[in-house]
């Protein structure tokens, strides 16, 4: 009973700290580089100081210090940052709600709603269990299989948590009829490894598709802005050499640093062929499904050659072909906060990130950055700014926030020092997904598996921090020389 007060205390402790550094923050005197630097750039049709800058990045830092700190969730942190924005005329109201009128944002949220017929039609279950009869005889072989099938529907899955929420229930059977449980101090058995096993595989399968978490999508516009045109198809073919590298990797290293008791696992095949029993035979709502999932993924596909092919059109079509099949209900719906949790949120962060480029802030931050690796050649700068947007991340809890805080600066400093545009555009994206298992709380992702009791805090840092350091040097070697060829 202590507890909760004593944790309440510490919330309002870290609440008044961050509302502290906001005010001192605020009334900081404008830095006179960011005054001359403001006052030299275009301001177009948009009213804006130096000050103004300020005040946004005040407010913006706020927002996300709270999220780091754990002050507050990061729908509050972004509904009171809006809200102080508006308030102080920082922002005007237009500019501060732009989010919410940018369709590739609906099409993460449409995909939400579509990612919840996975769910409830069966198929996303049917196809990991299908995978892990085949391929499920051995401890290896079921990480495998659970990888597999995470990165085979991954490209209807615009969040990592929503295909969490499949994988983790298959996971958590497998350890559990295999005789690898928690309460009997048998976690380590077999469960401990299929559970961080799947974990680091949404790192790799986030990255392998465009539509696989919900930053990529906003990664990829903010990347238009500076001229690089990144499609669904364009992404999975950088993607896929490195990430097939990984998957080949990841399970055998694990299977060093982190072994299961056992290594065998005859009876795997067996309780997903009994779980395919109980299924039966493909469904109408399956059928119906898998036809919805081919068919959005081949016009997504194609909406890369035409351009009549708007994206978040055929997520809505989708959606409305599956409510009209009863696959997805209003009643569905109703349950379906998360959805516009992330709506808000998402559209807010981007906005204020937007306006802090718009307003020169950006541009003043990379110019300092970019005098800090003054003199490095390309390849040496490149790498420098990967390996720190990696190590940020120690920081934050939201994959999808520090993209939105860092991306446009790191990209603009990378692009100064000389760094091909679309070789650093992607490699940031691929970033963004390949370090979300350096921390317990690196990805909302992960705190399925961790609450699972399977796996420790500390076993994550070690662990999940090796996986991380893999990942960079795969991509930065292999994904590097595989980008720069195909480009």
């Amino acid at each position: 009973m202590s507890h909760r007060p004593y944790q309440k205390r510490k919330q309002h402790i870290l609440q008044a700290i961050v509302l502290l550094v906001a005010l001192l923050m605020w009334f900081l005197p404008v830095p006179e580089s960011l005054e001359a630097y403001v006052a030299k750039i275009p301001h177009g049709d948009i009213s804006f100081t130096a000050q103004t800058a300020w005040h946004l990045f005040t407010i913006f830092s706020a927002a996300i210090l709270a999220v780091i700190l754990n002050a507050t969730p990061i729908f509050t942190a972004s509904i009171l940052g809006v809200s102080a924005a508006v308030l102080t005329g920082t922002l005007t109201a237009k500019q501060a709600f732009t989010g919410f009128s940018e369709d590739w944002i609906l099409l993460i949220i449409v995909a939400f709603l579509i990612a919840r017929g996975v769910i409830k039609s069966g198929l996303g279950k049917r196809i990991a269990f299908l995978i892990i009869k085949r391929f499920g005889k051995t401890s290896l072989g079921l990480s495998y299989s659970v990888m597999a099938a995470d990165m085979f529907i991954a490209p209807a899955f615009p969040s990592n948590t929503a295909r969490s929420g499949v994988l983790f229930p298959i996971v958590n059977a497998l350890a559990a009829d295999s005789g690898s449980k928690v309460a009997d101090g048998t976690r380590k058995k077999l469960g401990a490894y299929l559970m961080m096993s799947s974990m680091a595989g949404l790192t790799i399968s986030s990255a392998l598709w465009l539509t696989a978490m919900a930053a990529n999508p906003a990664g990829a516009k903010m990347a238009k802005e500076f001229g690089v045109e990144i499609t669904y198809t364009s992404w999975a073919l950088a993607a896929v050499v490195p990430v097939m590298v990984l998957y080949f990797l990841i399970p055998r290293v694990l299977m060093k640093i982190y072994p299961p008791e056992i290594k065998e696992t005859p009876d795997a095949p067996q309780i997903a062929e009994e779980a395919l029993k109980h299924m039966g035979p493909v469904h109408r709502n399956e059928k119906i499904m898998a036809v919805v999932f081919i068919g959005m993924v081949t016009l997504w596909i194609a909406s890369s050659f035409v351009p009549q092919i708007n994206k978040t059109a055929v997520a809505f079509l989708g959606l409305g072909v599956l409510m009209i099949a009863n696959i997805f209900t209003i009643t569905d719906l109703e349950k379906e906060g998360k959805a516009l949790e992330t709506l808000v949120w998402f559209s807010i962060l981007y906005a204020m990130s937007l306006f802090l480029n718009k307003f020169g802030f950006m541009g003043w931050i990379g110019m300092n950055v970019s005098e800090a690796i003054e003199g490095m050649s390309w390849p040496i700068a490149y790498v420098t700014l990967i390996v720190a947007y990696v190590l940020i991340h120690y920081f934050f809890v939201s994959q999808t926030a520090q993209m939105l805080a860092l991306f446009s600066v790191f990209l603009g400093v990378a692009v100064k020092a000389g760094v091909p545009t679309e070789l650093m555009a992607l490699m940031l994206l691929f970033a963004t997904n390949f370090n979300a298992v350096i921390t317990p709380q690196g990805s909302s992702a992960n705190v399925i598996y961790v609450g699972s009791g399977y796996l420790e805090a500390g076993e994550i840092y070690r662990v999940g921090g090796f996986i991380t350091l893999l990942n960079t040097i795969v991509f930065l070697t292999v994904g590097t020389a595989w980008i720069l060829l195909i480009t």
